[in-house]
């Protein structure tokens, strides 16, 4: 078999998988290993993040930032028909979470942003802690890990950032209902760049993956708090993980009606 032809075989195998959710057909591309590992793994990584998706209106607007290859992104817009805002610098990552957006026809539904969000308005590099398609813990700016700690990437990323707040102010996106927040170290910077918005009235939740470890990180808790948010502790109980390398850290969600 020539070159071409190869190419071409390689090409129409395609792999996808498709769920069937009560009568409504969601499907993810999965063209690697590790991309079909996370949509088999959907249901028992975050548990929590599913059922808090269960709970929103088809009008409300949903934020993701650190959308990844869009598996709560399309969940979100094929199960619940909300309109999503998704967030996702990594190059190949932003490539397949368009190609799952395009699969599901979510073209005005759900739109995606090859922009990292954070404290500031700029250009730096986004640090890659691997180079591969659905790969996580990478990190812009500065060179840390999700622990807070200097790493040495395997690869850093041109990448333009701006804040939450700007992206609204200029009428870009509109406030959401729901905001989700996963970016592996910085969740500090992106709830700095965007307390405008968390202080709307319109704001009804806010997911957040959080280092209990980290002080920048328990100050969120602090804050989120001052504002008229409250935490499940039956939710932190489940969500934060007690062992492993992710140890202490798990997603918290705040709502306005538990304050």
């Amino acid at each position: 078999m020539d070159t071409k032809e190869a190419i071409k075989q390689y090409e129409n195998i395609n792999p996808m998988v498709t769920m069937n959710v009560d009568g409504t057909q969601v499907h993810y591309a999965v063209p690697t290993v590790h991309t079909l590992w996370r949509v088999e793994s959907l249901h028992q990584k975050e548990p929590d993040t599913i059922a808090w998706i269960g709970g929103f209106a088809a009008s409300d607007v949903l934020v993701d930032i650190g959308a990844n290859v869009g598996m709560y992104t399309i969940w979100a817009a094929k199960t619940r028909g909300v309109k999503v805002y998704a967030f996702e610098p990594e190059s190949q990552n932003y490539a397949l979470l368009n190609r799952n957006i395009f699969l599901n026809q979510l073209g005005g539904q759900a739109h995606a942003y090859c922009v990292a969000l954070s404290d500031s308005t700029g250009y730096s590099d986004l640090h890659l802690s691997n180079f591969v398609v659905g790969g996580s813990c990478h990190t812009f700016d500065e060179k840390l890990n999700f622990q807070l700690k200097p790493f040495q990437p395997h690869f850093s990323q041109a990448c333009f950032s701006t804040t939450l707040d700007s992206m609204i102010e200029q009428k870009v996106i509109p406030v959401p209902q729901h905001i989700k927040i996963d970016v592996d170290g910085i969740e500090h910077k992106v709830i700095e760049g965007c307390k405008k918005t968390l202080q709307r009235a319109e704001l009804q939740s806010v997911l957040v993956e959080l280092n209990t470890h980290l002080p920048e990180h328990n100050d969120i808790i602090a804050y989120m708090r001052g504002i008229g948010f409250g935490l499940s502790q039956e939710q932190l109980q489940i969500a934060i993980r007690t062992s492993g390398t992710f140890e202490g850290v798990g997603n918290h969600i705040f709502r306005r009606d538990l304050a």
